[in-house]
């Protein structure tokens, strides 16, 4: 089956350790993620919830590897769009080298279904927030746009 894959490569001046903060504790993930965090006890086979402000679980899946401060792959199945939610689970990896004096962060996001609407959207949204979770680690503020979840959604 063809599959749909975005792939974001981004460069943060931060340190590897720093990074992986952001990317898995709660007080991190609000600030940068529309108010969204993650529930989550970060062991292989454990189950991940991102959370909706609301209360609602936007999306859930399962810790398939972890390296801390290197690597995290997880499944990721949408849980509050049923265009989406139908395609099943997708895959996330977060693949975090270190240079000199910053970080290369890879996200790639893929799913063995042709022209998902999954990772359409994702397509759009990842771009956003990693910009936001950026200027948070290099300057301590997040974008503006990032800091809210959208009204109606």
């Amino acid at each position: 089956m063809s599959q749909s894959k975005f792939v974001y490569v981004t460069y943060i001046r931060t340190t590897p350790e720093k990074l992986w903060q952001a990317l898995t504790e709660p007080e991190f993930t609000r600030k940068f993620w529309c108010e969204c965090w993650q529930e989550c006890d970060w062991q292989v086979g454990s189950e991940w919830k991102l959370m909706i402000p609301d209360g609602r679980v936007g999306d859930s899946g399962k810790i398939l590897e972890i390296v801390p401060h290197e690597k995290l792959v997880l499944s990721w199945k949408n849980e509050f769009k049923p265009e989406m939610a139908a395609e099943g689970a997708s895959t996330l990896k977060y693949e975090i080298e270190p240079l000199e004096s910053s970080v290369k962060l890879t996200v790639t996001h893929e799913i063995d279904v042709p022209e998902s609407k999954l990772v359409d959207a994702v397509s759009q949204g990842w771009p956003h927030l990693l910009a936001s979770l950026k200027s948070l680690l290099e300057t301590g503020e997040p974008l503006v746009e990032t800091t809210k979840w959208p009204e109606g959604m």
